[in-house]
């Protein structure tokens, strides 16, 4: 049997415990679990893609069958390109389902040899988003419950730099 290849891609701006969450259990599910940070032209992250990408490889370090890499383009071509059959997605709740079912639907459509697999958080992760660990960071309110320890000190200096919807 071929080794069952997942994608895992986003925007990770940054990376937050409900990501890791998903991460650490696609590894323990998958053969090889590769996690994209995902460039869109059309948005401005808060955090550079190359600051994006060590902090997902910091927290990525422990999983041996774990890659970063960053991307822009279609998912599907990326999950092409690495040989992918599963694309991981979280659902955190209703607000989640509708765009996330869709995007399933039109992945599939282009590339029918791609699933899409959702995971439900976990307790404590149901509510957590980038946006929210953004707007938390850039009032300077504790986000230690919401980001690994590793990640924290990235957001809090960025934020304390001036970065992007600092506060």
């Amino acid at each position: 049997m071929s080794p069952v290849i997942c994608l895992y891609a986003g925007s990770f701006d940054p990376v937050t415990n409900g990501h890791l969450s998903l991460i650490r259990r696609a590894s323990e599910h998958f053969d090889k679990v590769f996690v994209a940070v995902m460039r869109n032209p059309a948005k401005q992250g808060a955090f550079p893609i190359g600051e994006r990408m060590r902090m997902l490889a910091d927290v990525c370090e422990p999983f041996a069958n774990v890659r970063v890499l960053t991307a822009e383009g279609l998912t599907r071509a990326l999950a092409a390109q690495l040989n992918a059959t599963v694309l991981l997605r979280g659902l955190r709740g209703m607000q989640d389902l509708d765009s996330e079912l869709t995007m399933a639907r039109v992945n599939r459509r282009l590339n029918p040899a791609l699933d899409t697999v959702f995971f439900a958080p976990e307790e404590g992760c149901e509510s957590i988003s980038s946006s929210l660990v953004r707007e938390l960071a850039s009032l300077g309110a504790d986000i230690d419950s919401f980001v690994p320890p590793q990640v924290r000190d990235h957001i809090i200096k960025h934020y304390a730099k001036g970065g992007p919807n600092n506060g």
